[in-house]
């Protein structure tokens, strides 16, 4: 048996939910920047760090990260369960499942953190 000690809310409806939301947010945020490259042809750097400077466009942004944060976890966390089994690994299966999802997840927030830092400090 697997056990749900790292999802989200022991709810597979949850994070179905969570995993659509954010993957309809992520593409907004792509549709918008595709459209803002495609209205831009001759997009300069004075003209990308102005539509970044705008809060809403950090928000936005943000809003997108914390949306791909999610959208990532919840799809690791689904192909763990899914794959690293005992039926597929035998005894070791839960140890390597953990691991796998705490690296997964420490690299996942050093790229969020990172992002942040991208982000406000433009």
């Amino acid at each position: 048996m697997v056990t749900n000690v790292t999802n989200f809310s022991r709810s597979g409806l949850y994070d179905w939910m969570a995993q659509r939301v954010s993957a309809v947010v992520l593409a907004a945020y792509f549709l918008f920047l595709l459209g803002y490259l495609v209205a831009n042809p001759g997009l300069t750097y004075a003209e990308w760090h102005g539509l970044f400077s705008h809060t809403a466009m950090r928000i936005f942004s943000l809003l997108a990260l914390v949306a791909l944060s999610v959208h990532a976890w919840v799809g690791m966390w689904t192909i763990s369960t899914d794959y690293l089994t005992p039926m597929a690994l035998g005894k070791a299966a839960t140890v390597v499942r953990f691991l796998f999802q705490a690296v997964c997840g420490m690299a996942m927030f050093a790229f969020f953190v990172w992002g942040v830092q991208i982000l406000w400090g433009v």
